[in-house]
């Protein structure tokens, strides 16, 4: 099954790669390693949620962010290398908007890493750091950077 079949079927629609909003690329192919730029719970251009996590923001609705976002930097990479069958997420870098008293970043950015072992299988597990900042581009609530590798088939 499709990397993007199994998305819809989770209720993701698989979204066009997001444009960069500043003078950046949202991917980048370096031999067999692609880096992702940051990307957060964007569709159609807007957020699909903001605020920060612990007072605006509940803890299921910044891990469905998290989702979200991780749906978003798989079209990223889809853009680079076209199939994504041929990939393995080796590291993501999970930034929460959080509220002072809030310390459940990990349980956030599982958000990301549960939907990639969802659709990648063990080629979706990954090193990973999950860490708690005061504020984010646009008030959203989560923003991660991925590190995959092309894998021969």
């Amino acid at each position: 099954m499709l990397i993007e079949d199994k998305l819809k079927d989770l209720g993701y629609e698989f979204p066009d790669s997001p444009a960069p909003l500043a003078n950046y690329v949202t991917v980048r192919k370096s031999g067999k390693r692609i880096y992702t730029s940051g990307s957060g719970p964007i569709v159609n251009g807007i957020p699909s949620i903001q605020g920060r996590v612990g007072s605006e923001v509940t803890l299921e609705q910044a891990y469905e962010a998290a989702r979200l976002t991780a749906v978003n930097l798989l079209s990223m990479v889809k853009s680079e290398i076209g199939d994504l069958s041929r990939i393995r997420v080796v590291k993501l870098l999970g930034f929460v908007n959080s509220s002072p008293d809030f310390f459940r970043q990990a349980e956030v950015i599982n958000g990301a890493s549960d939907l990639f072992v969802e659709v990648l299988g063990e080629n979706g597990k990954h090193a990973r750091s999950a860490i708690g900042t005061s504020v984010l581009p646009f008030n959203i609530p989560v923003e991660i950077e991925m590190v995959a590798e092309v894998i021969d088939k």
